[in-house]
């Protein structure tokens, strides 16, 4: 795989972490339940070491990171911004959360599936998978529980 494959592989995922990152925090300054705005605000943080870890393996790759989300990211974050406003606030921002832990993790697991992936690259997302995996994990129990 040549440096400009690994760059546009890791950028991917940049760009859909950032889409989640951003809606987070959105997410956070709108919901009223400070328990939901705090783990809301994690979550954001934790997208954020994504960006900042998998920038600087683009970097090292000598290419140059991403530094906006994606098309389809700015649009789930309008549609859940509108679910919230017209419905359940807290529910709206939960279950539009938990499709974009969906997409992250869907990301992840296919850039490790791509077996021209060198070596370091394979590492740094092997290394964050827990993660993505445990903020999904975390999104897709708080739907659910809402849902009850």
């Amino acid at each position: 795989m040549n440096n400009a494959s690994v760059e546009h592989s890791l950028n991917d995922l940049i760009e859909i972490a950032r889409d989640g990152q951003s809606f987070y925090e959105e997410a956070a300054s709108k919901v009223q339940d400070t328990e939901l705005s705090s783990l809301f605000r994690r979550i954001a943080a934790v997208k954020a070491d994504i960006v900042g870890t998998l920038g600087t393996a683009v970097a090292a790759a000598g290419g140059t990171p991403a530094e906006h989300g994606t098309v389809v990211g700015s649009m789930r974050q309008m549609y859940g911004k509108l679910r919230a406003t017209f419905g359940d606030t807290q529910y709206g921002y939960v279950a539009e959360l938990e499709e974009s832990e969906d997409r992250l993790l869907a990301a992840f697991r296919e850039a490790l599936s791509n077996n021209d992936l060198p070596p370091a690259a394979r590492q740094e997302i092997s290394r964050l998978l827990p993660e993505v995996q445990q903020c999904h994990d975390i999104m897709r129990t708080r739907k659910h529980a809402m849902q009850s």
